[in-house]
């Protein structure tokens, strides 16, 4: 029996129109092997939440350029633990300030991923720190 494959749900909440940046993950994340649902542009934490319990998935990948990343991601961990996904990892990625990233990962974010980090630290990351399933 083969193992399971990471499942990954890559979303783009609010407002911000710009998906290059998802887009080049949810690539380099489906090149290595993990299965990727990506959500589309301006999601709700809602609409967000809900796919990540319908698609069952390991993690969820919050890309964010807009600002709403202290809004929209602590929404997003309140809304899958509600759903009682606790085990379920929130990555952010995009345009955040350092100050900010304390804060977000007391709020429950796995981990933050600037401008610039490589593909190759983000598939670690998850491969690292994904629970394996029976």
């Amino acid at each position: 029996m083969s193992e399971r494959k990471i499942r990954v749900l890559v979303a783009k909440p609010g407002l911000d129109g710009h998906d290059r940046g998802a887009k080049v993950i949810a690539r380099a994340l489906r090149d290595a092997g993990m299965e990727v649902i990506y959500t589309g542009l301006r999601q709700t934490p809602e609409m967000i939440a809900a796919a990540a319990v319908q698609e069952d998935v390991d993690a969820v990948g919050v890309s964010i350029l807009s600002g709403a990343h202290n809004t929209l991601c602590p929404r997003i961990i309140s809304l899958l633990r509600d759903e009682g996904m606790d085990d379920c990892l929130v990555l952010v990625g995009g345009i955040v300030p350092q100050d900010d990233i304390p804060r977000l990962k007391e709020q429950g974010v796995a981990e933050v991923f600037l401008p610039g980090t490589s593909t190759e630290d983000i598939v670690r990351f998850l491969r690292d720190n994904v629970k394996p399933r029976e």
